[in-house]
């Protein structure tokens, strides 16, 4: 991989690779030190048109952790409020001897765009584009996921570096619940569950979710009762994008659903579901890429229970977004 763009462009043994290697980038993080020196004297970007805390935090932890120096760059503040294309900034950057670019922005296909154009010769990763693409959510939620099937069969990696054995999600069962007209996030983990063997179920309304569905590597609900009773081994919930429904709360100018309490009714995930889930499937697990509207998509006492990976999922970002750093930046030349 010359970039990271697309989880549909992974192969099963690229993203097998990259959750071995964050598994090798976990371990280390346990250590005293937590620094490694693989990227010293490198350069990092981080380049966001977009607003975000967990990505952006993690990108930046992350490149630090691998001893790269990191450049944070925001749109608001920036010469881009100024009317500065992405070709200008790209090659601003480019003049100031970059290694790799981390990008996040509200249109989709930018990060392909600025891969692919000529205008700078480093690698790029997609941090989240529009509705399009959000690849490293994918792979911290496949890595997350894993973890959680390894430990219910007792072959949790330890500092020894990866579990040996069942390297894939073949035969998992993850039911993705919500906004999947607005989400990258959705996209990017049908397409990546698939590639590693996963049975993908995805629950909405119909008015949640987007146009050709029918081609997408899923089947497709509208009854969250009735997937759940199948006992999934795993439910994403994910977050309603209010600000993408015209603005205002939800429901009330998108008219993508009658109100929020009729949305939570239908689709939110309670302490009643997921007691539900539980009988079905006792080692399941509840999922989110976060932020969360608690009360709406998941109430507080679902995304705090233990069967909750939430944090998880944040902690675990780090170690897959070194993981990619270290591939694309670093090659694959072992980690010491």
């Amino acid at each position: 991989m010359r970039h990271l763009i697309s989880a549909a462009e992974i192969s099963h043994d690229e993203a097998v690779h990259i959750l071995d290697t964050a598994e090798s980038m976990a371990a280390t993080q346990g250590r005293s030190i937590k620094k490694l020196p693989t990227l010293r004297g490198q350069t990092v970007v981080n380049l966001f048109f977009e607003d975000s805390t967990r990505t952006r935090i993690s990108f930046e932890a992350a490149a630090k952790r691998l001893s790269a120096d990191v450049i944070n760059f925001s749109a608001k503040g920036s010469s881009v409020s100024k009317g500065e294309s992405l070709k200008d900034t790209a090659l601003t950057l480019q003049a100031m001897g970059i290694d790799g670019v981390v990008i996040r922005h509200h249109d989709s296909g930018a990060p392909h765009r600025l891969a692919h154009a000529g205008w700078i010769n480093v690698p790029v990763l997609n941090a989240g584009d529009g509705t399009h693409q959000h690849p490293t959510q994918a792979l911290l939620d496949a890595f997350t996921l894993r973890r959680q099937l390894h430990a219910a069969a007792g072959t949790v990696a330890d500092d020894a570096g990866p579990a040996s054995e069942g390297t894939d999600l073949d035969g998992a069962h993850v039911a993705i619940v919500g906004d999947v007209l607005h989400s990258r996030v959705a996209r990017s983990n049908i397409q990546l569950l698939h590639t590693l063997g996963a049975r993908v179920s995805v629950v909405s309304p119909p008015t949640l979710l987007p146009v050709g569905m029918e081609s997408w590597p899923c089947e497709v609900s509208y009854d969250l009762d009735a997937v759940l009773a199948e006992g999934p081994d795993a439910v994403m919930m994910l977050r309603v994008q209010r600000e993408r429904m015209g603005g205002g709360e939800a429901g009330s100018r998108g008219s993508f659903f009658p109100s929020p309490h009729e949305y939570h009714r239908r689709y939110g995930l309670d302490e009643a579901r997921l007691a539900r889930l539980l009988a079905h499937t006792p080692r399941a697990v509840v999922m989110h890429p976060g932020p969360m509207n608690r009360g709406l998509e998941i109430s507080s006492s679902a995304a705090d229970s233990p069967r909750s990976t939430i944090v998880q999922q944040v902690a675990n970002g780090v170690a897959v977004r070194m993981a990619v750093l270290y591939l694309l930046l670093a090659g694959d030349e072992g980690i010491s």
